[in-house]
């Protein structure tokens, strides 16, 4: 993929982005590892007197996720249900660095850093706590229509 210079490694529109609030059993160890994995920084805990969190959030690169120990029944963790719905994308300036530190600290690569018809390199990765996680550095700014052209020409 050719690749060219862009003002920045995230796109302005996903600069302000709807925050997730995941949940997890074992939010505290969760946050250790977001740390040790992706360079996370801890900005804000609210534990309960049982020693769960009931409300955490972290930045990875400027961005926001919420996170807390899962309260059944309306939240439950991936761990618990099997699976998970959602993947989580977040920006960062250099997708290959944050693989290799992510999978020494024990995520599971899914899909390894690769260059897309987007314009994005994306790498996917499972947390230890069943959340799968997309990591993207934009490398190429492109038109809907280039895109478009460009995953046609994958079918």
């Amino acid at each position: 993929m050719t690749t060219s210079t862009t003002s920045s490694a995230v796109p302005a529109h996903y600069r302000n982005a709807v925050i997730a609030h995941i949940m997890l059993d074992g939010a505290g160890g969760a946050i250790d590892f977001y740390v040790a994995a992706f360079g996370a920084e801890e900005l804000f805990r609210l534990g309960g007197p049982d020693g769960r969190i009931l409300h955490a959030e972290v930045g990875i690169q400027g961005s926001t996720i919420m996170l807390g120990d899962a309260e059944g029944p309306v939240f439950r963790a991936p761990t618990a249900v099997g699976s998970t719905t959602v993947g989580l994308h977040v920006f960062v300036e250099d997708v290959d660095g944050l693989v290799e530190r992510a999978v020494a600290a024990g995520a599971e690569l899914l899909q390894p850093p690769t260059d897309q018809f987007h314009g994005d390199r994306t790498a996917i990765l499972r947390d230890p706590y069943g959340h799968v996680w997309v990591f993207l550095t934009h490398v190429e700014d492109l038109t809907p229509d280039e895109i478009a052209r460009r995953a046609a020409r994958l079918r």
